[in-house]
């Protein structure tokens, strides 16, 4: 099994609340996840990709919520996270934008919803670098984990055997390890981490729980 990486979400239509976001995930994580909603896809509307900040030597992947991602990508080269990942059901093509950013250094990626089959964007799949299982509600956190979706897993694989996986939505101590044990290598935490007494410890104890070897 290969090893998973906690990266707690970042969801906010707040300056200043971002801000203690950053700090208080700080000093516990190298990896986070920050969502970006312009009201296009999701009902609800965040922090632009403008006004995104992080500190040094923090891996952060952008989950971009819109349906034009070519209006984006300016303001993303110039943000330059590792990883930016698109919804499937955009208005835009994928393919001449992942291009683009690939030339500018980033890694890109696929959002699937559970509509989504994975066979209908063979061509997406393909030319991304991860594929993210989304099992949430878009723009907001509290989630709940679906199981089924688990099931698009080998399938994405046998059209890109290489792609790294993420899932978003549900993630907590009750279903961790089976989202783990589903081939499943990034695990995008929003109100688990965020609403606990002490995001700290609900972080280290994800984590531990990545590791255990049984599935539930």
């Amino acid at each position: 099994m290969a090893i998973s990486i906690v990266a707690p979400t970042i969801l906010t239509s707040n300056p200043t609340e971002y801000k203690e976001i950053i700090q208080k995930y700080h000093p516990f994580t190298k990896r986070a996840h920050i969502d970006i909603s312009d009201g296009t896809l999701s009902p609800n509307t965040t922090i632009s990709e403008t006004a995104c900040w992080w500190p040094k030597g923090w891996q952060v992947d952008i989950h971009m919520m819109t349906a034009n991602p070519a209006a984006h990508v300016e303001n993303l080269i110039k943000l330059h996270p590792n990883l930016v990942i698109f919804h499937a059901e955009a208005k835009d093509d994928l393919l001449p934008i992942f291009e683009t950013l690939k030339q500018n250094g980033m890694k890109v990626g696929v959002a699937i919803v559970k509509s989504v089959y994975p066979p209908s964007i063979k061509a997406v799949l393909e030319a991304a670098d991860h594929a993210m299982i989304f099992s949430g509600n878009m723009g907001e956190y509290g989630g709940e984990a679906d199981f089924l979706l688990l099931e698009k897993v080998p399938i994405i694989k046998e059209i890109h055997n290489g792609i790294e996986i993420g899932w978003d939505g549900g993630i907590n101590m009750d279903t961790l390890r089976t989202i783990v044990h589903g081939d499943v290598t990034v695990l995008n935490v929003g109100s688990a981490i965020a609403k606990a007494a002490d995001p700290q410890k609900a972080y280290n104890d994800l984590m531990a729980e990545t590791e255990k070897e049984d599935p539930i």
